[in-house]
């Protein structure tokens, strides 16, 4: 069984329709793996960069800043303490990975998902295959405004790689451009308006059915 989604032109006239695969946007949500893909996603993202010193790593402290006794003040044995300004740091980040994958159908599975719950929520588009001559920001700002999508969070997914309609959309803000065939759950997640064009309906089906 399909589902039918109305078809526009880049000038907001209707075309006709389109059938959308049953088994991607009408999939039973599973949060469980949603859930475990966008903390993946996530989790790879992070540079794990963050670095301190202890106390065997930082400068000085080769000998007893003082003695030990009859001065009035607390022992100290390193001036390396975590204790004292300018010592250790105690279980402090050191460089790391934080990257894990989750299995490929788990991914799939979660995509499907996200384009079910855009697809419930009414929040998926579809427009006529576009591209332009040389870059248009204008032009295609303008094809937003025309469908009342300008103030909203919109993932565009697109079936082929066109170099001047990605460098029209990088300009335009809360604007995410990707091939169909690289759609991801957190994307699909982010954005408030899913908008395909016809064609790239037919790659939606071909790379993710499940």
């Amino acid at each position: 069984m399909e589902i039918e989604a109305t078809v526009f032109s880049i000038s907001g006239k209707e075309k006709g329709k389109i059938a959308l695969p049953q088994s991607i946007f009408s999939t039973e949500p599973n949060k469980n793996v949603l859930y475990d893909v966008v903390r993946m996603y996530l989790a790879n993202r992070r540079q794990g960069t963050s670095s301190t010193k202890g106390r065997s790593e930082v400068r000085g402290g080769g000998r007893k800043p003082y003695r030990q006794k009859h001065t009035g003040r607390s022992r100290v044995g390193t001036i390396r303490s975590p204790i004292r300004r300018g010592g250790g740091v105690v279980f402090g980040p050191k460089p790391r990975d934080y990257s894990f994958k989750v299995h490929k159908k788990v991914r799939r599975l979660a995509i499907r998902t996200a384009f079910s719950l855009k697809r419930e929520e009414d929040a998926v588009k579809v427009i006529e295959n576009i591209d332009f001559d040389v870059p248009k920001t204008k032009r295609l700002y303008e094809i937003l405004m025309m469908f009342g999508l300008e103030n909203k969070k919109i993932l565009f997914l697109i079936d082929k790689y066109s170099k001047n309609v990605f460098l029209s959309a990088r300009n335009i803000p809360q604007f995410k451009i990707s091939l169909a065939k690289d759609a991801n759950a957190y994307d699909i997640l982010w954005a408030e308006i899913l908008l395909l064009t016809k064609d790239s309906v037919g790659i939606i089906k071909e790379v993710f059915h499940g």
